[in-house]
Formats: structure tokens, sequence, C-alpha cells
């Protein structure tokens, strides 16, 4: 039987253990990095040091453990650590973690390291569920992502306050999977063109007033992130969302599904792929306002509504060589509807799923999709994160060929 030997021979890290109840796994995760032959200096914060005893991390890693800053001052460890670091994992990164690095504030030796550093760092969040779902932190990582910081998201699962949601620690395998992935980045999307759409449209009935859906754009904002750091040239068009442009890619921002389309089809052309991640209105309103219907004046009982264009089907005819992929939320019937629409839409992919499931809805940081292929092979994946379905979805793309296309005749359908 052939073996695989360690995955970061000679790779030198900092492993930062904060002050998260999590603390313990992190010595779980020292040992497996470790055995991955990775050398590890560790750092903890004050309150990690209150959760596990910096002896325990000591005698694994086989180094001292640098827990103060101005104990560390005169070895300049918050320069020398970061300078000889190849990566610096912080396994558990609680919120006061993710606010001080996001807002650059520097009050200890780790928050001081991280302004310093030029290296890949992983932050793998660990707390209560109301605390990963809180406005404030979302936007800290919101923050840390646009600067390029890698994030382990939190698991589902039984939590220390007793409560059930997504904050556990990431398991150690993801950890590791991001930790190699920072250090040795695939590159297999390079020289390719991608255009992806995000986020949902929205369609006026009057200048205050309009029709959209409750689609927030993370998972396209997810499949651009993942295409980028694997080589791709990407091009982003996003409808209304409260989410920072990604680093790296053509952002090319845009309100109703009129302009969506446009904006879609001005690049067409240049794309070799195309994934429709967007939920686009069915509907706009046929007689707009110019000016705020006035409640006493002019009431809304009734809105005279009329198709928008089908984009997705509308790019299905218009291809040449091009691999495209639709995307299918439904409510019932999941496996029908999906593979109605594959068919109807002409794509090669369409990643179907049930947005009424729990972690899997609009707004969730997670999905649970079906993957189904122009030939009808069907693959179901678990829930995961979705910056980790992404991933699982461009490495499906992978496998679908280019070069078997026709153009199809051009049509302008509806839905």
């Amino acid at each position: 039987m052939q073996t695989t030997g360690p995955s970061l021979p000679g790779v030198r890290l900092v492993l930062a253990v904060t002050g998260s109840i999590a603390a313990y796994k992190a010595v779980s995760l020292l040992r497996l990095l470790r055995r991955e032959a990775a050398t590890v200096n560790v750092v903890m914060t004050a309150g990690a040091c209150r959760f596990v005893t910096p002896l325990t991390f000591e005698v694994l890693s086989g180094s001292h453990v640098a827990t103060d800053l101005f104990e560390a001052h005169q070895e300049m460890l918050h320069l020398s650590l970061p300078e000889q670091a190849q990566a610096i994992v912080i396994a558990p990164a609680t919120a006061n973690c993710l606010a001080k690095a996001a807002l650059g504030l520097a009050d200890d030796l780790l928050s001081t390291m991280l302004l310093t550093t030029q290296c890949p760092v992983i932050f793998v969040p660990a707390m209560d569920g109301d605390m990963w779902q809180h406005p404030t932190v979302v936007e800290h990582v919101a923050t840390l992502r646009a600067r390029g910081a890698v994030i382990v998201e939190p698991e589902e699962g039984p939590l220390a306050s007793g409560r059930s949601g997504q904050g556990r620690l990431a398991d150690e395998q993801r950890i590791l999977a991001a930790l190699q992935t920072a250090l040795f980045p695939r590159k297999d999307w390079s020289g390719r063109r991608v255009l992806i759409s995000a986020g949902p449209t929205q369609e006026a009935i009057d200048p205050v007033r309009f029709i959209s859906n409750r689609s927030s754009g993370k998972m396209g904002y997810a499949l651009a992130e993942a295409a980028r750091m694997r080589g791709a040239e990407v091009v982003l068009v996003s409808g209304p969302t409260a989410l920072p442009a990604p680093t790296g890619v053509d952002y090319c921002p845009v309100t109703t599904a009129e302009e969506m389309r446009k904006a879609l089809l001005s690049r067409f052309t240049w794309s070799d792929t195309v994934i429709m991640a967007a939920a686009v209105a069915d509907f706009r309103p046929a007689h707009p306002s110019q000016h705020k219907l006035k409640k006493r004046h002019h009431p809304i009982t009734q809105l005279d509504l009329t198709p928008t264009d089908d984009i997705l089907q509308e790019l299905g005819e218009r291809r040449t060589t091009q691999v495209l992929v639709g995307f299918a939320a439904e409510t019932e019937d999941l496996l029908a509807h999906a593979r109605e629409k594959l068919h109807a839409k002409h794509v090669d992919l369409l990643v179907a799923n049930d947005v009424s499931a729990a972690g899997s809805g609009f707004g969730s940081d997670t999905n649970r999709v079906v993957l189904l292929a122009a030939d009808g092979e069907a693959e179901e994946l678990p829930l995961l994160p979705k910056r980790d379905v992404a991933d699982r979805i461009l490495d499906r793309i992978l496998t679908v060929p280019t070069a078997r296309r026709t153009t199809k005749p051009v049509g302008r359908s509806r839905r």
C-alpha cells in the first residue's frame, strides 16, 4: 500500500491561540501540524492562557511560547516571528481577535504581529452562534476577507453555551486544507475568463419602493473569490448586496434585471465560463411611477406586472463554446424542477438547492446543493460553507467539455 508523506515538510508556521473555550482544540491541531513536519511557533493571548497553559504548547512544539508583547520586545518577536513564518494560523480566533485585526488595533503581541506580517493569515473563528451572526462580526469578517485573509468558517453543532448553532471550531482537516491552499495555491483556473452574476435585482414600483427577493449574493461572491484565487480572470456582475467587492475581480454593480442582462451580454463573448448565481427578478412593474406614490392619494392595491427577460436562457441560446452554469432555488420537488430547468435553459451544469432547508436558505453562510450535469449525472454535496461549495462547483466545471458547442438560434425567451 502506497502512503503519502507529510504535507508541510520544512514549512515554518505561527499558530496563534486566542481566548476561546475551543483553545483546547488547538493542542490537537498543533500535533497535526507537527505530524505534517511543519515547524511551529506558538503565540498565545492572555485569554488563551486562562484556558490552556503555555507549557502544554511548549512541550508539543519544542519551542518557547510567546505570550507577552513587552517581554518579547527585546527579541522583537512581533517582527521576527511573522518575518520567518510562511503562514499564520489563528485557531481559535475570537470575535475580539477578528475585531482588532479588522480595525488595525495593536495592544498585544498577536495583534501587533498582524500589522507587520506579509505572509498568508488564516483565521479559524470559534464563538457562540449569535456572536458569529452579529452584524459587527459579519462586517469584520468581510473586511478581513477583502484584504486577502482566509476565513475558515465555523461549523454547525452543539456549543459551549448549551445552544446549537454555527460557531464550533472547524474540523482539523478543513484547517489543514485551507493552510495547504494558502501555502500552495491551486492555479487550475489560470488562463480562464469567468463571468459571474450574483445577488438580487430590484425592480422599481416608484422611486422609493421596489420588487426584489431575499438573495444575499454570498454564493456568487464566494464563487468569484474562489475562481480568482485559483488563477482565473473574473468579472462579477452584482445586484445590490451588503457585501464588499471581492479583491482582484472586475466588479460591475447593477440594480435591475435589464441592467444585469446588458452587463452580461456585453461581456459574454469575452468569457469562456459563465456562472449565473444571481437571483434575477421574474417580473417587474409594467408602469413604474416617476414620483413617490402617496398612500392617501394613490393607494397601491394592485400591481400590473410584466415578465423580465430570461437572461439564462438567452445566454444558453447565444453561446458558442462557453461553459454555462445555472442555479435553481426551489422549495419543493428539487430534483424534478432542477432537471426541467437544466434542459430548458441549455446549460452544462445546474446547481440546485432547497432554500427552505435549514442552513441552505438565502442569506446563510452555508449551503447544501445538488450538482446536475447535462449528461444526467447528479452529485449531492453535504452542508458546507459557501466558500467550500464554490470550490466544489469549480472542480466540477473543470470536467465539462468545452469544444463540442454549436451556436444555437438566438431568441428572446420568457421564463
